[in-house]
């Protein structure tokens, strides 16, 4: 049953990247295969899907849809426009706004909300949005991993390894992985600066947005302020921040409701991003199967074997076959994947587990910007670009992306190495 689950395991990841249309059927599809066959007994079959993670994504991304129907977006956009002198400039600030967002938002909802203005900048000064979209997702991607809200990755982590909101900032007096995010944020800020060098056109004012409700920001405001609170009740339920996120989506939408704006509704359902649930669902249950088929702790000493005891050289395998791997498949079943083989390698080994875990999410979440495929807000962006009419090309796409990861990944790697080691 083992090389069978293996088999089933392959073909799954294989099918994703082959047919990134068809991802969620290809994981649904192994999920079911894995229960028939008994691999996941039906009764743990629910158990093994992480709800909580399922209705973050869901509730957040339905009270996202409301705050950019507000046009709050657009509005905090031109005030942070009226400080830049030239497009060089709007890359670097649309590229830290996008990353400020996603260091508490979802990153496909974070570029959502930004690329409408990086598309309208560049309609206004008709250049190609292509390196400016790609900029914002690259940079959402990579500040999503500063806190403990601001990403899958991060949740998941946190959830796994016991972390509450502070634990993302300070840990047993140590500086943690939120300013081994922001030194590889730093350093990007120069690769922008070269990679636009020649754009110094001026950017002129877009005219004035008005907020048409403020009601939404003050959800979202709310939804940051609750996740962070609730991260420090002890022992609280495992469905705390799903109900969190679903409820405050429900609050919106139930006052859209009452306010007769229907319409509002049903495009923030519609905006629901169901087959990335679907996704994640199938495959929490083919991890479930893998690891209960004993894989996970086959590929936990495949590592020790490989790194034997050296930390220095299982850490530095954690990180850049993370990087590569992410390249190619999305980062959060990967990190699924990898949490208990991280934590099957600190156990054979004696070791605290925290800097592998670092290691891990540094080199999953910052991996996925070298490829166009290896992360769901690059994705996002390059649909938003095909539905302008701009093909993104792959050259397009590794030109930032590249340079981008491979400074940002190293700056983290060193960083949490010197100080967690």
């Amino acid at each position: 049953m083992k090389l069978f689950a293996l088999i089933v395991f392959i073909l799954t990841y294989v099918l994703m990247i082959a047919l990134p249309k068809y991802r969620p059927f290809a994981a649904l599809g192994s999920a079911a295969i894995f229960v028939i066959s008994g691999l996941v007994p039906i009764g743990e079959f629910v158990g093994a899907i992480d709800w909580n993670v399922l209705m973050m994504l869901a509730g957040t991304m339905g009270t996202v849809s409301l705050f950019i129907e507000s046009k709050m977006p657009s509005k905090m956009a031109e005030v942070l426009l009226q400080k830049t002198p030239n497009m060089m400039w709007v890359a670097v600030a649309l590229s830290l706004f996008a990353g400020l967002i996603s260091a508490f938002v979802d990153n496909v909802a974070t570029v959502l909300m930004v690329a409408p203005i990086g598309l309208a900048i560049a309609k206004k000064l008709q250049v190609s949005p292509v390196p400016l979209l790609i900029s914002i997702a690259v940079s959402s991607n990579l500040q999503g991993a500063a806190t403990l809200v601001g990403d899958t990755t991060s949740i998941m982590l946190g959830g796994y390894a016991g972390m509450d909101f502070l634990d993302f900032f300070f840990m047993r007096g140590k500086a943690s992985i939120f300013f081994a995010v922001e030194l590889g944020a730093l350093i990007t800020v120069p690769i922008i600066m070269f990679l636009f060098r020649r754009d110094r056109e001026k950017v002129e004012s877009l005219g004035e947005t008005k907020v048409t409700d403020y009601f939404p920001s003050l959800l979202l405001l709310l939804n940051i302020i609750l996740l962070i609170t609730a991260s420090f009740i002890p022992g609280r339920p495992a469905l705390t921040n799903g109900f969190i996120c679903v409820g405050l989506f429900v609050i919106g939408a139930v006052r859209e409701l009452i306010l007769k704006r229907g319409e509002l509704v049903k495009n923030a359902l519609r905006e629901i991003d169901y087959a990335t649930l679907g996704l994640l669902a199938g495959l929490f249950v083919v991890i479930a199967g893998i690891t209960e088929a004993g894989i996970v702790s086959d590929i936990a000493n495949f590592f020790v074997k490989v790194g034997g005891d050296n930390l220095f050289l299982l850490y530095t395998l954690i990180v850049w076959a993370s990087v590569l791997i992410s390249a190619f498949i999305d980062n959060i079943p990967y990190v699924a994947t990898m949490l208990p083989i991280v934590s099957g390698i600190a156990v054979k080994l004696g070791i605290d587990p925290t800097v592998l875990y670092f290691g891990l999410l540094t080199g999953a979440t910052l991996g996925g910007n070298i490829t166009p495929i290896g992360a769901s807000a690059n994705i996002a962006a390059i649909g938003i670009l095909r539905k302008e009419g701009f093909e993104v090309k792959n050259r397009d796409f590794f030109r930032i992306g590249l340079p981008f990861t491979l400074s940002a990944v190293l700056a983290g790697y060193l960083f949490i190495w010197f100080v967690w080691a």
